[in-house]
């Protein structure tokens, strides 16, 4: 049996994943901001910094798998602090997990990503960069500056939409670009994405004033399985990137959204490489 750190285990879709993995007899390892063995803020470099310690420390510094699933949404009034617990705090966490993931020679991370990076037509290309480079405090200014330039239907509606499908835009491309890294890859850790669509946890609900009430078909995006996605859809791929079996599938995104990307962009995916 392994030994998994999964962060967001308090409820939603890590709280599906752990109860997964347990399950299956393996060692969970939960980090949220309550109701979990160890309790951090990702948002902050000092809650980053506690939470790899301890994560550290109760596995001994050897880990079969990471899933960094603790996250915030668009209902979230500041856009700054969104962008730090989305990007910046998956990226740090796993960064600093690495080692352990390394220790066996097969470790297995996985990061929640979202069909909002490629379905909600408000990303700020520039903060993308600035989260790509690592510039924390720049991503903050320019995240306040992009949330007091929305309209107020927006901004009522979702105040932090363009910088949570920016967020996880660049968290997607970090993913792809460090899974394919000597650091990650030639040490047999692979890192994949996976990007859910409308999964009725208390992330989404809480973010479309109550979407259990609402009717797929009604849904601002289009619903092709004409149904709301459930916790447990997202934690089955989560569980089955973390196994052993899964270790020629790295830097990969995979949409579970029902089909609202395919029906929003059916040609987007793949593209053609052009000398």
């Amino acid at each position: 049996m392994g030994v998994y750190a999964v962060t967001g285990t308090a409820s939603g879709m890590g709280a599906a994943t752990a109860a997964r993995l347990a399950a299956a007899g393996h060692t969970v390892i939960g980090v949220d901001l309550k109701d979990a063995p160890i309790i951090a803020d990702i948002g902050t470099a000092g809650g980053r910094a506690h939470a790899a310690r301890e994560i550290l420390a109760a596995s001994g510094g050897a880990l079969d798998g990471a899933a960094a699933i603790a996250g915030v949404g668009p209902s979230l009034k500041s856009s700054a602090d969104l962008v730090s617990i989305n990007y910046f705090g998956q990226v740090a966490l796993l960064d600093a997990l690495r080692p352990a993931l390394a220790e066996g020679g097969a470790g297995r991370a996985v990061v929640i990503g979202s069909n909002s990076a490629s379905t909600v037509p408000l990303v700020d290309t520039s903060l993308v960069d600035l989260c790509l480079a690592g510039d924390e405090a720049g991503a903050r200014e320019r995240a306040d500056e992009g949330q007091a330039a929305m309209p107020p239907e927006i901004l009522d509606y979702a105040p932090s939409i363009g910088a949570y499908a920016s967020a996880k835009l660049a968290l997607a491309h970090w993913a792809r670009r460090t899974a394919v890294t000597p650091e990650w890859a030639r040490q047999g850790v692979t890192l994949n994405v996976i990007a859910p669509g409308a999964v009725l946890t208390p992330l989404m609900t809480g973010s479309t004033g109550g979407a259990a009430d609402q009717d797929p078909d009604e849904f601002p995006t289009p619903m092709p399985l004409g149904r709301f996605g459930q916790a447990d859809d997202i934690a089955f791929w989560v569980e089955q990137f973390l196994k052993p079996e899964a270790g020629f599938a790295t830097g990969a995104v995979l949409y579970v959204d029902g089909g609202t990307d395919a029906a929003m962009r059916p040609d987007a995916q793949p593209t053609a490489w052009v000398l």
